[in-house]
């Protein structure tokens, strides 16, 4: 191939999702030119097929559920949820998959954007069709993850769903199965079960593994409760498609029917195609990065989000991403490098501090570690457990609001390690223990931390109390 023309930059970024937006932010108004590019839709995954589209299922249905659960205003509710309003709702915040208002951003931020297909071609290079673009600093990858296809008999053929199908379908199917109960498969039981669809559920484990265990209890009794079905312990053997529908074989041979299937199990990188040959690496392999992200074995590639396999998380790979388009713009320049234990260039809180929330009703939120990891990494913990529904707030949520709080602790610091919300509405709550966790505030200066009555915040109160004052 004969290249046409080739062009220079200080930092090249491929992968114009939310994360490779904010790491060329960061290193332009740190004061380098930066060229984004971009395969797809500028805005990523998060803008339009993850974390806003199917939040918008979602919400519509909670919001119908928390009026029906309140005195007063259930005795008003006299509809069901509008289903098409709900995709339409969903559609609006999608902009229909149209990206131009985020391709304007990026020209009002003074970053150029290129659309196509990049592939590294050696040190500092990258090719789109027949152009060449360098960089003088440094490249980041945040081309993000794909959904893992497992190698079940008959499941490609019969033209399974992805994550990316569930969040943009116009229509809802009258059956769906969902092999995986981690929490793409939970938030899309919840959202279809709501429409209407006859949902199975097939995990081969609890849901919600990595949470701790009464998480995926709530939410497994919420999808029963909802009308769906959720098989623990099963696997899917084969899948075959016909007129029909789709037929689902599990170990113990009985057979699902459903019209779509859903695989939700895990994801991969998307790092087959980029040119990783070019440059000793492996086609198809996660990342590994240090904690300014920057690629083991180079000084000048940076892996940011989702394909470094830290926290597959948005809000955790833009918080990456701020600090890898500061560090780029700093080495750059020959300024001072903050990589210290929370230093500006540093992803510290990608270490045993993450937050995460499930929007299934009830929400899931959690920070920090569970009291299982808190133990395999080797603390001395306590655990503080609470019944959310019997705090004065909770109670004015929701008549018989149903909850629980869980409070992981370091004996030895006396700070917290970990705290798990499930409950309506709790995802509210998560970063006042994200700050706590973070800031590893000790327990005693968090009695001090007085909150408003009578709100929901009165469970670090009753956390507090369950575990005891020091001194007593």
């Amino acid at each position: 191939m004969t290249l046409m023309a080739t062009h220079e930059y200080d930092l090249i970024v491929i992968g114009a999702g939310a994360v490779g937006e904010n790491i060329a932010d960061y290193a332009h108004k740190g004061g380098l030119s930066a060229l984004l590019i971009e395969s797809e839709l500028v805005g990523g995954e998060c803008s339009y097929w993850a974390c806003m589209p199917s939040k918008a299922l979602l919400r519509s249905g909670i919001a119908l559920r928390a009026a029906q659960a309140v005195g007063g205003a259930k005795e008003a509710v006299t509809g069901t949820i509008d289903v098409a309003a709900t995709f339409a709702r969903r559609n609006s915040f999608t902009h229909d998959w149209n990206d131009d208002s985020q391709a304007d951003w990026v020209k009002s931020a003074g970053i150029d954007l290129v659309r196509g297909h990049a592939r590294l071609d050696g040190e500092k290079r990258v090719v789109v069709d027949d152009t060449a673009y360098t960089a003088k600093y440094a490249v980041a990858l945040s081309v993000g993850s794909d959904a893992l296809l497992p190698d079940i008999p008959g499941l490609a053929g019969a033209t399974p769903w992805t994550s990316r199908d569930a969040t943009s379908a116009q229509v809802a199917p009258k059956r769906l199965a969902i092999i995986g109960g981690g929490v793409v498969g939970v938030e899309m039981a919840t959202a279809y079960a709501t429409f209407g669809t006859t949902v199975t559920v097939i995990s081969r484990g609890t849901l919600l593994a990595g949470q701790e265990p009464f998480a995926g209890e709530a939410v497994k009794a919420s999808l029963e409760k909802l009308g769906a079905t959720v098989l623990i312990g099963a696997s899917t053997k084969l899948v075959t498609r016909d007129d029909s529908g789709v037929h689902l074989t599990l170990d113990d041979g009985s057979v699902i029917d459903a019209d779509e299937v859903l695989v939700a199990i895990g994801r991969t990188p998307r790092t087959m195609d980029i040119g990783f040959e070019t440059i000793g690496l492996t086609p198809g392999d996660w990342m590994t990065v240090d904690d300014t992200l920057l690629v083991k074995g180079f000084d000048w590639l940076y892996a940011v989000g989702d394909v470094n396999h830290r926290a597959l998380l948005t809000h955790q790979g833009k918080y990456q991403a701020r600090a890898a388009g500061d560090v780029i713009a700093a080495r750059a320049l020959g300024h001072r490098v903050h990589d210290n234990r929370f230093g500006k260039h540093a992803a510290t809180a990608d270490h045993e501090m993450v937050p995460q929330v499930t929007f299934t009703d009830p929400e899931v939120a959690s920070a920090g570690l569970t009291a299982e990891a808190a133990e395999k990494a080797g603390y001395d913990i306590r655990v503080v457990d609470y019944n959310l529904g019997y705090v004065a707030g909770a109670s004015l949520q929701a008549d018989g609001y149903e909850g629980q709080a869980r409070m992981v602790v370091d004996e030895k610091r006396g700070v917290i390690l970990g705290v798990t919300f499930v409950g309506q509405d709790v995802s509210e709550l998560i970063h006042a223990a994200t700050t706590a966790i973070v800031g590893e505030v000790p327990l005693d200066r968090l009695w001090h931390a007085v909150p408003a009555y009578p709100t929901m915040n009165e469970i670090w109160l009753r956390l507090l109390e369950t575990y005891g004052r020091p001194g007593d």
